[in-house]
Formats: C-alpha cells, sequence, structure tokens
C-alpha cells in the first residue's frame, strides 16, 4: 500500500488516502491527483511512493492545530495535548479538531513565528500557510516582549500577539544554580552569586571551607534558549547592580568585561538546558561545577540518579527569572475564526486541576493556583518547594538586543573546533553533497568568537585548513569544501587521534577547543583500536588542563557504521554523539554549532 497526504489549503484540514501500488501509478491516480488540486487541496507528494504496508491509514478528516512551546514545555504539552485529543474534541458547529505539539529553544520559536510573517508581509506565502502555528508559548517573558517588539515592528498598530498580562499562564520554572552539596553552601552566602563567580577562581574563594574546585561554569545560548536568554540579562544585572528594567545600553557597554570574565569560564554553550543538567551529572565536576539551569532541570538530573549517587541541589539567587511559561494565542489573519475556537478549548483543558497535576509531574510549578506541587519538589530531588526570591522583569527590547550583540562579539567565551570530515569511497552518492552543504551552512554560521580547522580523511588524513568569519577565512574554508572528493578507506580513529593532537599542540588558550567527527562509516586501517584511542584521548580529557571536548557525527544507513564506537569516543570526552542522515545532518550540526 502507499499511503498520500492530502491538505485543504483554506482549512488546513488533513487527511490520508491509502492506494494500492497499482492503483496510485495508475491514471485513476492521476484523476484523483487532478481532482483534489482542482477542489483547492494540495496532495503533499513527499508523503507518496512509500510502502506503508503495516502503517494504518489516518483517517482524520477535521482541523489540525499546531502548538509550539519552548523545550521546557515540551514534555508536559506532548502528554497534556495526548489526552485532549483522547476526548475527541469538536467545535460548536461539530467538526472535530486536535492538537499537536511541538518544541523547541525559545530562540528558535520565535525565529520560526517571525520569518514566516516576514514571507507573509512580503507576498511570498499566504496566511493560511500550514507552517503558522495557532498557539505559542515561550519559556520566559523576556522572549514574550521580543516576539511582540518584532511582530509590532512587521505590521505597526495590529497588537497581533497578546501583552504578557493577557496571555495565561500554563506554568513556571524559576532559574537556579544547579551544584553539588558541598559547594551549594558557599554559593547561598552570595548577595550576587553570578558577580562572585565571575571574580573565583575555585570554590574556596566563596566559602572557606568548600573544596578548591576550580569554578567550570555552563549556560545555553541565549540567542536559541530562554534560559540561556534569561542567565545573559541576569548577568549584566548583577554586574550593574541594577533591576533588569532599569538597564540601558550604557549599562551593557560599561559592565560586558565584567560578564566577559564570568563568560571565560563557560565549558561549553547549547540549545537544551536539560541536556547540560545532564551533562554535569555524567560528566563531573571538573567538567562544569555550576549551571545556570530550570528548577526543573536539577529535578530530572537527579530523578535520573542511582540511589547511591550524590545529589545536586538547586541554589536560589535572592533575584531571578521565573520563567513564566504563558500560553500565546495571536489575534492575526493566519489563526482563522476555528482554529482559535479550538486553540481556546486546548487551552482550557491545558489549566484544568488535572492537566496542571501533569505540569506538576514534570517538575513544573503549575500556573493555576491551588494545584499541589507533588512529590518532586523535595528536597530529595534538591529543590525547596517554598523557596523565596524576588522575581526578575523583561529589560527593554533594544536592552536586549544590545546584550545579544555583545554576547556574539565580545562577551561569548571564543572557541577553537576541529571538524574531521569522512571524505571515503563510501560518501559517494548524495552523502557527499549532503555534507559540502552542511559545511557551507556551518562557515556561514561562524561568529567573530569563532575559529575552524577542517581536516578530511579516507585512507590519508590531510593536513588542516584554517577558517574563521573573516572573508579570507571564509574563502578558504570554500576552497576546501569543493575540493573534497569520495575515495578511499576510512582510518577513522587515526583521524580522530591525529585532530587531537593537532588541537593540543595549537590549544587556543581561554577557548573553547572541541573536534568535531563527522563519518559514515566503520574504521577500517587504521593503526590503533577503539581501546587505545580512548586511552589516548582521556588524557586531554576534562581532568586534564588541555579539556578537549570530543562530539561524533554518524549518518548513513543502518549498519554502515558503528553507533557505539562513536558515542564511546563522544560521551568518555564531555561531548555527545547525534546520528542522522543526509536529508537531516545539516540541521544536526546546525545545533552542534550552538554549543561553541
Amino acid at each position: 500500500m502507499v499511503a498520500c497526504i492530502a491538505h485543504c489549503a483554506s482549512t488546513r484540514i488533513h487527511c490520508t488516502f491509502t492506494f494500492s501500488r497499482e492503483l496510485f501509478m495508475s491514471e485513476t491516480a492521476s484523476t484523483i491527483k487532478r481532482c483534489l488540486a482542482a477542489s483547492g487541496i494540495l496532495l503533499l507528494i513527499g508523503g507518496c511512493g512509500r510502502d506503508l504496508p503495516n502503517a494504518p491509514a489516518d483517517t482524520f478528516s477535521g482541523l489540525n492545530v499546531t502548538v509550539h512551546v519552548g523545550s521546557a514545555l515540551g514534555g508536559f504539552c506532548r502528554k497534556a495535548v495526548e489526552r485532549f485529543n483522547a476526548t475527541r474534541p469538536a467545535l460548536a458547529d461539530g467538526t472535530p479538531f486536535r492538537a499537536s505539539c511541538t518544541a523547541a529553544g525559545s530562540g528558535d520559536v520565535v525565529a520560526t513565528f517571525v520569518d514566516l510573517n516576514r514571507q507573509l508581509k512580503a507576498g511570498s506565502i499566504r496566511a493560511d500557510d500550514p507552517r503558522f502555528a495557532t498557539v505559542l508559548s515561550l519559556d520566559g517573558e523576556i522572549y514574550h516582549s521580543q516576539l511582540i517588539d518584532q511582530i509590532d515592528g512587521l505590521f505597526p498598530g495590529k497588537d497581533y500577539i497578546p501583552a504578557i498580562t493577557d496571555a495565561p499562564l500554563l506554568a513556571s520554572s524559576p532559574m537556579v544554580l544547579m551544584t553539588r552539596a558541598d559547594l551549594a553552601g558557599g554559593l547561598r552566602a552570595q548577595a550576587e552569586p553570578f558577580a562572585a563567580l565571575a571574580r573565583a577562581k575555585v570554590h574556596r574563594d566563596l566559602a572557606a571551607g568548600a573544596p578548591a574546585l576550580p569554578v567550570h561554569f555552563v549556560q545555553t545560548a541565549p540567542t536559541r534558549s530562554n534560559s540561556g536568554l534569561q542567565t545573559l540579562v541576569a548577568q549584566f544585572a548583577a554586574m550593574a547592580r541594577k533591576r533588569p528594567e532599569a538597564l540601558d545600553a550604557a549599562d551593557v557597554a560599561r559592565y560586558q568585561d565584567a560578564v566577559k570574565q564570568l563568560q571565560s569560564k563557560v565549558t561549553r554553550y547549547g540549545t537544551s538546558t536539560d541536556s547540560l543538567a545532564q551533562a554535569m551529572a555524567r560528566n563531573g565536576p571538573y567538567w562544569a561545577s555550576v549551571g545556570s539551569v530550570y528548577e526543573a532541570s536539577v529535578i530530572a538530573a537527579n530523578g535520573d540518579l542511582g540511589s547511591d549517587e550524590p545529589r545536586f541541589e538547586a541554589v536560589y539567587p535572592k533575584a531571578t527569572f521565573t520563567s513564566n511559561m504563558r500560553a500565546i494565542l495571536p489575534s492575526g489573519p493566519w489563526v482563522s475564526p476555528q482554529e482559535q475556537a479550538a486553540a481556546e478549548q486546548i487551552l482550557a483543558y491545558l489549566r484544568t486541576p488535572e492537566s496542571q497535576k501533569l505540569a506538576a509531574e514534570h517538575g513544573l510549578r503549575p500556573g493555576v493556583p491551588g494545584v499541589p506541587l507533588g512529590e518532586k519538589f523535595t528536597a530529595q530531588y534538591g529543590v525547596d518547594p517554598n523557596a523565596r526570591y524576588d522575581s526578575l522583569r523583561s529589560p527593554k527590547p533594544e536592552v536586549v538586543a544590545a546584550m545579544l550583540d555583545s554576547w556574539r562579539s565580545y562577551t561569548k567565551k571564543p572557541s577553537l573546533v576541529v571538524l574531521v570530515i569522512d571524505s571515503s569511497g563510501s560518501m559517494k552518492g548524495d552523502k557527499l553533497p549532503a555534507v559540502q552543504q552542511t559545511l557551507q551552512a556551518y562557515i556561514d554560521g561562524l561568529g567573530p568568537k569563532e575559529t575552524i580547522a577542517l581536516i578530511d580523511f579516507d585512507s590519508d588524513i590531510r593536513d588542516p585548513m584554517l577558517a574563521d568569519a573573516s572573508p579570507a577565512g571564509r574563502e578558504r574554508a570554500e576552497r576546501f569544501i569543493a575540493g573534497l572528493e569520495a575515495e578511499g578507506g576510512t582510518r577513522l580513529y587515526d583521524a580522530a587521534l591525529y585532530a587531537r593532537d593537532w588541537l593540543v599542540k595549537h590549544r587556543r588558550a581561554g577557548a573553547i577547543n572541541a573536534v568535531v567527527v563527522l563519518t559514515d562509516g566503520k574504521d577500517d586501517g587504521s593503526t590503533i583500536d577503539l581501546n587505545r584511542l580512548g586511552a589516548e584521548l582521556q588524557k586531554s580529557g576534562f581532568s586534564s588542563d588541555e579539556r578537549v571536548a570530543f562530539f561524533t557525527v554518524g549518518y548513513g544507513g543502518e549498519g554502515q557504521f558503528n553507533p557505539e564506537a562513536l558515542k564511546a569516543i563522544a560521551e568518555l570526552n564531555g561531548g555527545y554523539y547525534i546520528e542522522g542522515e543526509p536529508g537531516t545532518v545539516r540541521r544536526l550540526m546546525a545545533d552542534l554549532q550552538v554549543e561553541f
């Protein structure tokens, strides 16, 4: 059987047609396609032509409503929406509908929505484009304020995005400092923990009885993640000793050196707050001793630990962001009356006591008063259910923009990343062009603080080519990309060790130093085995002065590469492994680039 999806542009109603392969290839199918097109229905051919022998046909023919949320709300949203759909919701006129929930970093949610609206204003897409989400939620009010500012800039006077106070609260999770129990006391004693961390070299500088452990800090990237943006704003406020809403652009320029001092202690950035918290638990205090994360991230990290493993504690600064996660139902032309009516039912359900208890089960504080926090808000999970703090408010949008500009160009910790590219014979076909496009996008995304070294390997390992964001650096990288040819074997382990040795020799002081290995094959012809490689790489890991991280990307068909070997290389050295294919490797590498 062959399944095809039809989409009606005027109502965003989806339905699925299932044909026998013989019918799909016949003139009858062509007639069906022409008929659908004439009726204003778009047949998404990308979903056709695939054999689905065991896949049940999706016979739903009602209205689909998309909810796009920040990553902190994702787990709760997906589970709550699943339960909501089980009630078989319908509009007042009987039209059935269902909801779907997608999650991304709050910066990505805003960027996607704003970009669609730019296209709408330019006339390149229509208001009924199915990529428009009906409901949005961001993991904090700074990005909500940014969304209002950017949409108002595109459509002055329309007020398409509701004010913060008009958006119902779904959940919250205050920003905390996650650390070990023996380090928490020193942080709690600080009036301004960020300012104290910037000054301290070791934790004993914060408290006489604390271990002489170096201060290593982690936070997410403020350009992509709400927790990272809130962290950056809180750092500027702490250094200036002002409330965020009282800061101006002159304060950003005046205090960026102090923020830079703290940023110099960053181990790595990233897009996922929970992933950073889990990496802290996995990699130990020499990888990162303090993390700026959500309270919910501490709960999740402790929940994954064994009974005999040391727990982490949440330190609540005297002033911090509450991370209010509100439901945003725009009033723009991309929201039809049907969608608005459906969205109102969805939001009412998300705020029921039953759904709010589900939020608490995910480590989030309920957005509706009177709902109990539940068993996870205890010392066992490292949090204080009765934590008291002064809730910070958003700065003016232009001040946030100045902070982000400062971070990109000045305060962000610099990086030197070695990209190790498999150019062996198995890369022939669509793999090599996909990698070349991915590398080009990576180069296009380089910031002024980032330098890369490009190494390609097959049976031979070639000398690195350095590149950066300068015109000459980009030109060198583009020559490298254009010169890649698929041939030879796969000396994966030798290439990984060569990259590490080169990076140790050319290590960039005061920077994030990392190796990213991208391969589609198993090792073939190396002079060392995986055990020897692992032993060698650990000599430059996070218990050493070199602090070289490894990240690995495997892609291609199942069985073409050794995922366990790639996972071992990464996880033993403070990084992680991701897996993709030619169609997804560009997105994976774009996310990975944010780590640095």
